[in-house]
């Protein structure tokens, strides 16, 4: 996973464009990656991307921190989050019988899982933003700092 991640850094360090765009496409992606409308972040990111000619690769690259290992616990920070600010208890669901079967099965989940439909929704529409903001200032800020490293020192000759 080390391995993985030094890999997606290194893409987002020699992307050419200004630090801002790179940074402003993977803080974006970051947002995508927590919007609550499961199965299209890849569609959204790349509509991103072209409608604001973003580098496709930054903007992904954030979009996939959302991941099947990721899923879960972003969405459940995010929907803690909107608990919080609502006002919803953040309890234990009620117990669903996973005995049940076809749409009995579902009309109970349904139920139980409706309190929290709108901090599923505020709540990781809020954390997404979180995220993109901190990762576009972190990411300018290394690229930044990097392309500064890398720029020879201009010439102190008195010559115009």
């Amino acid at each position: 996973m080390r391995r993985r991640l030094r890999r997606a850094l290194e893409t987002l360090l020699h992307l050419e464009d200004t630090p801002h765009r790179i940074a402003l496409a993977f803080g974006l992606g970051l947002w995508v990656a927590f919007c609550p409308l499961l199965g299209i972040h890849t569609l959204m990111s790349l509509g991103i991307a072209f409608a604001f000619r973003l580098s496709r690769a930054a903007i992904l690259l954030g979009t996939f921190v959302n991941n099947p290992w990721t899923l879960a616990p972003m969405y459940l920070a995010g929907t803690v989050v909107g608990c919080f600010l609502l006002g919803v208890p953040a309890e234990p669901l009620a117990a669903i019988d996973f005995d049940r079967r076809g749409a009995d099965f579902y009309r109970e989940l349904a139920v139980s899982l409706r309190p929290y439909l709108w901090p599923f929704v505020v709540g990781n529409t809020l954390t997404g933003l979180a995220a993109g903001l901190v990762g576009y200032l972190a990411l300018r800020s290394l690229l930044e700092r990097r392309r500064l490293r890398k720029t020879p020192a201009a010439t102190t000759d008195g010559a115009w």
